[in-house]
Formats: structure tokens, C-alpha cells, sequence
């Protein structure tokens, strides 16, 4: 049987989401949990890899499970007390036999938090970007539109991850919301697609906030997008900034 895990994390203290050998992740921490659980190795796939840093509100995780009488309930409540910390366990179900966290997920969504105003975030600085200088909103959500619809999105991933494998990829919505969080001004890019590239997102984010900051005309972002090199784009926004809000199926 498979079973389906809805999971939150604070990303800061993790580096990504996968597994890796003497390295605090997320998978590794579910993964050891679930072996004490089961007393046997649980294999996990998740729905989108998350850098180091980077935060999950809604994250889905599934695994194969041969027992038959599986308590949900106990489940979560043990998971919850057996993984790190800074990982919460929101749901556990029970899904049909041929379902995937990652191959059955029809779009990823993600919010990029940025921290707008003359001093720096005190509530939000751990998972927010700092820019001091004002942003020109209105031109970047004018820019975000010529990334909808299918593009090759080679200029916004990691020049190595993208090597011998398409770039191709669908992003269906993107919009800004501007936000008073503890009297703090906060502004949220939201960005849905059917799935994304390493660092395509932050790259993103990047790139628009050149033009938010005047130093790029709203054309560019076309000229970025057509190039298909990496070098071409904006820096990479940093991780602490970027959540996964959900997954849709």
C-alpha cells in the first residue's frame, strides 16, 4: 500500500530536502524515523527537492508500506515526535497503489518572500529577503508575464542540472501581493507551475528584482528568456526566502 505524508519544515537547519550522507536533511530525518516505525529501511519520494534553506509549507512525501494494518493516526503522532524539530507532520493518508508524490503532481506552487522597507525584517528575517531599496512592483508583475506559458527556462536553473535534460517548463501563474506582517512590509511572489528547474525559482526573483530596482528595462526578462544561458539572468535569491506553498494533484 502507499502512503501519502503532508509535511511542513523550517528549512534553515537542513541541507535540502534529499538525502545525503552525513548531512542533516529532511528525507534523511523522515527516512530514520520511518525505520524505527517499521524496524526496516523505508524508501521515501517527495514531491519537489528543496534546496538547502529553503522552506515547505505543504510538502507531500510517499513510501511503500507491505503492512496492511497501518495506524494513521499513531503515525503521524509518532513521526512527529521521532523526526527533527523544525519538521511538522500536517496529514498521513492512504493513497491508490500507483500513486507518486512526484509523478502523480499535476503543479508545484511556491512564494517568494521579500522584506521591503528600510530595516531590516525582525519577525520575518529568517525567511524573507532584505532589500532596503524601494521596489517598483508594478514593473516586475509587468515583467513575471512574459514567463507564463511554456518557455525553455535553460537561463533560470543551474548551468550543471541542466545538462543532457529538457528545460522545458510550464509556469500558469505568477502574481504579487504586497502584505503587512507585524506592521513589516512584506512582498510575496507567488509562482505555480507543473514543475521546476534547480534554483529556477530564486533565479527568478532574482532577475525581476533588477528590474524592480530600475537597473533592467520590463523588456529584458524577454531577452533573459531567450537566450538560454544562465549568465544571462539576475543572482540567485537567497534560500531563506523561498517556501513551498502546496502541491496540486
Amino acid at each position: 500500500m502507499i502512503i501519502c505524508l503532508d509535511i511542513s519544515y523550517f528549512g534553515e537547519p537542513f541541507s535540502g530536502f534529499a538525502r545525503q550522507p552525513g548531512q542533516l536533511t529532511v528525507q534523511g530525518s523522515l527516512e530514520e524515523a520511518l525505520k524505527t516505525i517499521f524496524a526496516q529501511d523505508v524508501e521515501t519520494t517527495c514531491a519537489g527537492r528543496t534546496d538547502a534553506g529553503v522552506h515547505a509549507r505543504h510538502q507531500f512525501v510517499s513510501f511503500e508500506s507491505s503492512k496492511e494494518d497501518v495506524d494513521l493516526g499513531k503515525l503521524k503522532r509518532s513521526l512527529d515526535q521521532l523526526t527533527h524539530d523544525d519538521i511538522h507532520i500536517n496529514s498521513v493518508e492512504f493513497k491508490d497503489d500507483d500513486f507518486s508524490a512526484r509523478f502523480s503532481a499535476k503543479a508545484r506552487e511556491y512564494s517568494y518572500f521579500i522584506c521591503n522597507q528600510d530595516a531590516p525584517s525582525l519577525f520575518m528575517r529568517n525567511t524573507s529577503w532584505y532589500v532596503a531599496k524601494a521596489l517598483d512592483v508594478q514593473s516586475m508583475q509587468k515583467a513575471a508575464q512574459a514567463l507564463r506559458g511554456e518557455h525553455d527556462f535553460k537561463s533560470f536553473c543551474v548551468a550543471k542540472s541542466a545538462e543532457d535534460k529538457t528545460t522545458m517548463r510550464n509556469i500558469s501563474n505568477i502574481e504579487f501581493v504586497e502584505h503587512k506582517i507585524f506592521d513589516e512590509n512584506i512582498i510575496e511572489i507567488k509562482i505555480t507551475g507543473n514543475a521546476f528547474l534547480h534554483s529556477m525559482v530564486r533565479t527568478i526573483v532574482g532577475t525581476l528584482l533588477k528590474i524592480g530596482l530600475g537597473q533592467r528595462d520590463v523588456s529584458w526578462i524577454e531577452d533573459v528568456l531567450n537566450a538560454c544561458d544562465r549568465q544571462a539572468a539576475g543572482e540567485c535569491a537567497p534560500a531563506k526566502g523561498l517556501v513551498l506553498m502546496g502541491v496540486y494533484y
